[in-house]
């Protein structure tokens, strides 16, 4: 098992970003939702235990159906909090997108120490101590402004309302509390979701990957400094009209955001959810610089990224959707029957991440 795979089948297998099932219960909600359901027939259509991007639902008396989805984007708002606020609402108005919605609304909610206590903002701010000489000291207070103002420019640039939200300075962690929840309207008749659903299906990539956000390398050890995803306020706007373009094509079979641990997640989890394979060809994939390796193209979490799959006879039809909208598009690889995900580099093997975690990722 080289180093991205460990990170990577740590993200997914083992970290609870990727695993909130292993803490949460979430057989206690599907019965409760179908007890609602009983009340309310046909409202809830994707709820928390699909392990899919968002919930979809439908409000009584609406024929139209909804998304919702909230994130938390709490550990990288340490070191960068304003790209980190931003990037957290971002990547939960992509998560909308990816079930096929407008992202319409958010609420936020903060929590933070109280507001004249001092906190570091940078590399160092997990340690309490500056070393590094690039952190700057200020209030719990400027950086719950940070934080906002994050929020508030990514929710103007994506044409979205801040309807509400919640602050608390009860906190002692040196982590603040970032979520947001976003709710949108779906723009198809029937949603996207994220298991792959057929074997030939190519898989599509929007926007270009950069060397931010090793927030998965982070997590599993590997590096010692988190360096979180830039925010990318332009082209997150540009990604998502490019999405729902060719997501109105309905010619979509599956959809993701690339988020946490970038195109190796997003690709592994829908083939894993699918009980299908995939093979990867990262040579293909826009690249915002010439210098990156395969294996930060493959794990990177640079935002303003979806991922879709549609049949070879679509490809065409679907690319030139998004394209018309201006952002990079490109195909870089297939659906399988492999029951793994491999990712390549030319020809060049860069990770092979199968449907079941290793024995000594444990270890």
């Amino acid at each position: 098992m080289n180093t991205v795979e460990r990170a990577l089948m740590h993200g997914l297998f083992v970290h609870l970003h990727h695993n909130i099932d292993k803490a949460i219960d979430f057989g206690v909600f599907k019965k409760l939702n179908d007890a609602v359901g009983e009340i309310s027939p046909g409202s809830l259509l994707i709820g928390p235990e699909a392990n899919d991007d968002a919930a979809v639902f439908k409000m009584p008396g609406d024929s139209g159906l909804m998304v919702a989805k909230m994130e938390s984007h709490c550990s990288p708002c340490v070191p960068r909090p304003y790209d980190s606020a931003a990037t957290g609402a971002g990547g939960a108005m992509r998560d909308v997108v990816a079930m096929g919605g407008q992202p319409l609304f958010l609420l936020d909610f903060i929590g933070t120490r109280p507001l004249e206590e001092e906190v570091i903002v940078g590399p160092c701010g997990f340690k309490g101590t500056c070393t590094c000489g690039e952190c700057e000291v200020m209030t719990s207070g400027e950086r719950v402004n940070l934080i906002v103002k994050g929020i508030r420019d990514m929710c103007e640039v994506m044409g979205v309302f801040v309807i509400g939200g919640g602050l608390s300075t009860s906190f002692s962690d040196i982590v603040p509390a970032v979520v947001a929840a976003v709710i949108g309207r779906l723009v198809i008749d029937e949603p996207l979701t994220k298991p792959a659903k057929r074997v030939g299906d190519r898989i599509i990539i929007l926007g270009a990957t950069n060397n931010d956000g090793n927030d998965t390398l982070y997590r599993a050890g590997l590096v010692d400094i988190m360096r979180p995803a830039e925010a990318l306020f332009a082209e997150e706007r540009a990604t998502m009209e490019a999405a729902l373009a060719a997501i109105k094509t309905g010619k979509i079979n599956a959809c993701s955001d690339l988020g946490a641990a970038g195109i190796g997640a997003a690709v592994s989890e829908s083939v894993r959810f699918g009980g299908l394979g995939a093979r990867v060809d990262l040579v293909s994939a826009p690249a915002v610089v010439d210098f990156l390796t395969p294996e930060e193209l493959l794990i990177c979490e640079t935002q303003a990224r979806m991922l879709f799959q549609v049949a070879p006879e679509d490809l065409e039809e679907v690319m030139n959707a998004a394209l018309s909208k201006g952002v990079p598009v490109a195909e870089i690889g297939e659906i399988t029957d492999s029951k793994e995900a491999l990712f390549c580099h030319g020809g060049r093997e860069v990770a092979r991440i199968p449907h079941e975690p290793p024995a000594e990722l444990f270890e």
